[in-house]
């Protein structure tokens, strides 16, 4: 079984360098827009209490491809691929300003401009407790815990 702190530095991995690399993601983080259409099952624009309840349901059965009632790994890694996928088509989508498909650090800069996004600087300060211009791996340690006790 995988340790708590195994799973932190995965987690913090995988964030770290997307929130630093692609600010313009900041639209496609799970929020009441997002939230809405997936509770929104029928797509009619309305959220019924029956949708409300069955949501978890629902979601479970979507990435259940082979309809056993169990999701193995792959299934997991499935689901968690096409919402990666769903979010970078629309990144895609929203900053690519010359249409190439192909989105460069001018136009993610772009699309981020007036966006509240992730700030370098701030979270590197917040990681140097010590001020001294460099993350020492007990301080990385210290911020992902941090990090990982405000998300519960």
């Amino acid at each position: 079984m995988w340790k708590s702190t195994t799973w932190k530095a995965l987690t913090l991995g995988a964030l770290i360098p997307l929130a630093l690399a692609a600010p313009a993601l900041a639209d496609d983080r799970p929020g009441p827009r997002m939230m809405f259409e997936e509770f929104d099952l029928d797509g009619n624009g309305a959220v019924t209490l029956e949708e409300l309840q069955s949501h978890g349901a629902t979601r479970f059965a979507q990435a259940d491809a082979n309809g056993d009632g169990l999701l193995d790994r792959d299934e997991m890694l499935a689901r968690a691929q096409a919402r990666a996928e769903t979010g970078i088509d629309r990144m895609i989508e929203r900053a690519d300003a010359d249409g190439d498909g192909l989105l460069s650090q001018d136009e993610i800069a772009e699309a981020r401009d007036g966006r509240r996004g992730p700030n370098p600087e701030r979270m590197f300060g917040r990681m140097d407790a010590n001020d001294d211009g460099q993350i020492t791996q007990d301080e990385f340690q210290a911020a992902a815990e941090r990090f990982m006790e405000r998300r519960g």
